[in-house]
């Protein structure tokens, strides 16, 4: 058979035709894999319906895992290992509205939320994740770094001090910026000494797992942004733009400990921002200063005093432990206590 000679319609009509077929597989993919997140639900459902008519019976809970593991494992195979079984138990326990499942998110989303014990914070999760359409590697990493409780204690600390049940990160500057921000994913040792432009090298070779850590609406625009004042060149480490603010959001990088110098030279460059780049319609320019070490007292004074769109965030080169976490919490919370004993 003669070969015909592509044409540009030809073309054009064959990338046509392999889009929808793309979309087809992609649609009938989450309805399968939504499919088997139903069959898993409603099979932890049965499981704990079964259990409890047989609750009197001592064990009778571990046995009729068991039993349906083994069963289920010869007739189905792979899939329905004991653990697996006992995974869709919990499924139902820990979600037990079957009309509230959700069709953006697989099964292996599902197991890493069912870690999450209590309920407000899973219901975080789960709408982040949709919302930021996470992958289950992308989830698996915000839960082991604690993004929820690094939220929360980044927050207004009287809503720390009120325990707010439900978080909705609205468009309001304090919900979009995080203390302490974790960039374990450049895999710098912490007592290695390294320059402030390969840290900026870092973040930008690993640029996807960076907007991750920033959180939501962050756009990257440049690197090194340069700024001209009477012949005199400045730069900014990090530009972005962050749609949900509406609003210039520029990051300077410190390895070292946070100076009052660094607090005016950012201060200079939202000034700058505010009145040769910010167009019309954009919120207030926000700069963010990204430190090894920080003051609590010299940020609280020269920043906090200072300006609304100006903050000092500490960066970690590795995963903080639970335990690191509900310290900073424990030591935020004293210094509100310490701030309402002044005021009152």
């Amino acid at each position: 058979m003669k070969k015909l000679k592509t044409t540009k319609s030809m073309e054009s009509t064959y990338q046509t035709i392999r889009e929808v077929l793309e979309q087809a597989r992609s649609q009938a993919y989450r309805a399968v894999n939504f499919a088997m997140v139903q069959a898993y639900w409603n099979i932890g459902r049965i499981i704990v319906e079964e259990e409890q008519k047989g609750k009197a019976k001592a064990g009778y809970g571990e046995y009729l895992l068991q039993e349906l593991s083994a069963r289920l494992t010869s007739e189905f195979g792979k899939g329905f290992d004991y653990s697996n079984v006992k995974n869709m138990r919990q499924f139902y326990v820990a979600f037990p509205i079957g009309d509230a499942l959700r069709s953006q998110l697989s099964w292996t989303h599902y197991r890493l939320l069912m870690r999450v014990e209590k309920e407000s914070t899973r219901e975080f999760y789960l709408e982040e994740c949709i919302t930021g359409n996470w992958s289950t590697r992308q989830l698996e990493r915000q839960l082991n770094s604690f993004y929820y409780e690094r939220l929360l204690a980044s927050r207004d600390k009287k809503t720390v001090t009120a325990e707010i049940q439900k978080l909705e990160p609205g468009p309001e500057t304090k919900d979009i910026i995080k203390d302490p921000y974790v960039l374990e994913f450049l895999e710098l040792k912490e007592n290695k000494k390294y320059l402030e432009n390969e840290l900026e090298q870092g973040l930008i070779d690993k640029l996807h797992d960076f907007l991750l850590e920033l959180g939501k609406g962050f756009s990257f625009v440049a690197r090194q942004k340069r700024i001209t004042i009477d012949s005199d060149h400045f730069y900014i480490d990090l530009f972005f733009y962050n749609y949900i603010l509406k609003c210039f959001v520029l990051i300077d990088l410190k390895v070292g400990k946070l100076i009052h110098q660094d607090v005016g030279q950012m201060d200079f460059y939202i000034r700058y921002f505010e009145e040769e780049m910010k167009l019309a319609g954009d919120n207030p320019t926000i700069g963010l200063i990204l430190c090894a070490k920080k003051n609590e007292a010299m940020a609280k004074y020269t920043l906090l005093k200072g300006s609304k769109n100006l903050f000092a965030s500490k960066y970690k080169l590795y995963l903080p432990s639970e335990k690191e976490l509900k310290e900073e919490l424990q030591r935020e919370r004293h210094l509100l206590e310490a701030e309402m004993k002044k005021i009152n």
